[in-house]
């Protein structure tokens, strides 16, 4: 299902139109593996398994079950064409996937629909979400915080979007040396998966800075892992130590309203 955005309760918001055009203009390739989206392609399965292995524990649920997330409802904000919100629905849950950028839920929703999934496609923003007085148990803000136009406030927004005791599961990339040799010079520059100027190496976050975020925000943190690419298999992998290009962080919210609100 589309709905179509209000454009008064979209602003004002943390969207930056700039960054949300890059991505309306690659939407059509969200589900070529092959495609300008292949970096997220090889990239999702390591994703997946730190998400779930995050949504598990926390919410008690064996991940060898049929459908171990019944009953929990699960936004993807930044959802793009669905990538990670397809496997969500698979495992049980009542998903809920917003984009700031049309073209992207309607090639979510096509998708969705061929596959048989029911989820809820939402053009419109976290704000106009959290606007609506919508909560969630989990909210999964994956490779968006570094394409919004003011990260602090998108944290706390996150934070607003969650039910008590509720998980939000951030990825984004490390403002390194590394990075900018690996997610500009080689993905975009020398492989060329992804246009020249998707990403600015400026607007990435250290750890240290999205986990004093999620602090200020009134989060909790409860996990830190990197993800790295090994060219020799030609794979990613989960890592405890190296947070140095790709990296997720998981913060809960406690009972208590947080006194940065």
């Amino acid at each position: 299902m589309i709905e179509t955005p209000d454009p008064q309760a979209m602003a004002p918001n943390s969207i930056d139109p700039a960054e949300v055009a890059k991505f309306q203009a690659m939407a059509q390739e969200w589900w070529d593996p092959s495609g300008k989206f292949k970096p997220l392609h090889m990239l999702n399965p390591t994703r997946l398994d730190y998400v779930t292995a995050q949504i598990a524990g926390q919410f008690g649920r064996d991940r060898a079950e049929a459908a171990p997330f019944a009953g929990l409802d699960i936004l993807d904000i930044g959802c793009g064409g669905g990538l990670m919100a397809e496997p969500m629905a698979r495992l049980g849950a009542s998903v809920t996937g917003a984009d700031a950028a049309e073209g992207n839920i309607a090639i979510a929703a096509l998708h969705a629909a061929e596959q048989g999934l029911a989820i809820e496609y939402r053009t419109t923003t976290a704000e106009a979400l959290a606007a609506e007085g919508r909560r969630f148990d989990v909210v999964m803000a994956l490779e968006i915080v570094e394409h919004v136009a003011d990260p602090q406030a998108f944290i706390a927004t996150c934070r607003d979007l969650l039910a008590p005791e509720g998980m939000l599961i951030v990825s984004t990339l490390n403002r390194t040396a590394k990075s900018f040799a690996t997610a500009i010079i080689g993905a975009e520059w020398v492989m060329r998966w992804l246009p020249r100027g998707t990403h600015d190496w400026r607007r990435f976050i250290t750890p240290d800075e999205l986990a004093r975020m999620t602090h200020d925000a009134g989060l909790r943190v409860v996990d830190r892992r990197g993800m790295v690419f090994n060219p020799l298999g030609w794979n990613w992998s989960l890592s405890d130590r190296d947070l140095s290009v790709n990296y997720l962080l998981t913060a809960l919210r406690g009972t208590a309203s947080p006194s940065s609100s």
